[in-house]
C-alpha cells in the first residue's frame, strides 16, 4: 500500500531543512501535496510553481486564495497523487518529527495503513512542551471532541492518517473553511458516516514552533525558553481561546450535522 502526505506550509526558515529531508520523506510518501496560504514567503512558493521543484509528479502544490482553505485544499490536492492513503500534517510539525524521532514517524506512517482515519495525538511527555495558554485551552475543545467521539483523545496535534476513501469523503461532504476547526470537524464526520477512527499518541509531535528560522529542530532549553515567551504575552493566550472556541464550534455543528452514509458513492472528479 501507498501514502501520500499532504501538508498545510505557513514558511517561517524551514526551507533548508525541507530540501535536506525531502529525499527521506520520498522514500516514505509517494508524493507530496502542500498547500500554502496566500501570504505565504513567495521565494519558497516560488521554488515549486517556477523554479527547482516546479513539474515535478511527486510534488503537488496549491497556493490559497485565502488562509481558511488550507486544510481542506491539502487533502484535495493530495488526491491527485496515486496513494491508497493519505497522511495530512502540519509541515512544520512533520520536520520536526522526522529530524528528532524518525523511528516513530516510520511507524506511525505504517500504523496509519491500517484505519479510515487514524488521529495522532501527543504523549503526555509532547504536551509538557508546549506553552500554557495551548495547554489550557486545548484541554477544553478536546474534552469536547472526545465526548462526541466516545474517547480521550488529543485532535490538535496537526496530524492525521485518512484512507483515499475517507478523503474523498471529507472533500466531498465539507467545505474549505474554518481550517483549525477540521481537527474536529474530520474525525466527527468520519465516525459518525460509519468509517473506522483510531488514536495513537507519538513523543515526536512536541511543540514545533521555537524551530522557526533554525537550522535544525530546537532543543528542549529553547523550547522551554520560548513557551515561556509565549505565554507572557496576553495577545497568545487571547488567540488559544479563540482557536479552541472555534474547533469547539465546529464540533458541534458535525455532530447536529446530517450525515451522507460512506456506502453512498463519492465522486471528486
Amino acid at each position: 500500500m501507498s501514502v501520500a502526505l499532504a501538508v498545510t506550509w505557513n514558511p517561517r526558515g524551514e526551507m533548508p531543512r525541507f530540501e535536506r529531508l525531502l529525499p527521506g520523506l520520498l522514500q516514505v510518501y509517494t508524493g507530496l501535496a502542500i498547500s500554502f496560504p496566500p501570504a505565504a514567503n513567495p521565494q519558497v512558493t516560488q521554488a515549486f510553481t517556477a523554479g527547482a521543484y516546479a513539474g515535478r509528479s511527486d510534488l503537488r502544490v496549491f497556493v490559497n486564495p485565502a488562509w481558511a482553505g488550507g486544510r481542506y485544499m491539502a487533502l484535495q490536492t493530495a488526491l491527485q497523487l496515486e496513494a491508497d492513503f493519505i497522511h495530512y500534517a502540519d509541515m512544520d510539525r512533520l520536520l520536526r518529527w522526522v529530524e528528532t524521532r524518525p523511528d516513530e514517524w516510520r511507524q506511525a506512517v505504517r500504523a496509519l495503513q491500517a484505519s479510515d482515519c487514524l488521529v495522532m495525538g501527543r504523549s503526555e511527555a509532547a504536551y509538557r512542551t508546549h506553552p500554557r495558554c495551548l495547554v489550557q485551552t486545548e484541554a477544553i475543545s478536546n474534552r469536547v471532541v472526545s465526548h462526541i467521539l466516545g474517547w480521550e483523545m488529543d485532535v490538535s496535534a496537526g496530524s492525521k492518517g485518512f484512507s483515499r476513501r475517507a478523503a474523498e469523503y471529507l472533500v466531498t461532504n465539507t467545505q474549505p473553511a474554518r481550517a483549525l476547526g477540521t481537527d474536529a470537524e474530520w474525525p466527527i464526520l468520519l465516525q459518525r458516516a460509519g468509517f473506522r477512527v483510531d488514536y495513537c499518541t507519538v513523543d515526536g509531535l512536541d511543540w514545533e514552533s521555537a524551530d522557526r528560522y533554525q537550522v535544525q529542530a530546537a532543543g528542549s532549553a529553547d523550547q522551554r525558553q520560548a513557551a515561556e515567551q509565549v505565554d507572557a504575552d496576553p495577545q497568545s493566550w487571547e488567540w488559544r481561546v479563540q482557536v479552541a472556541a472555534e474547533i469547539v464550534e465546529v464540533a458541534l455543528e458535525a455532530a447536529r450535522k446530517v450525515i451522507v452514509s460512506k456506502d453512498v458513492n463519492v465522486n471528486t472528479g
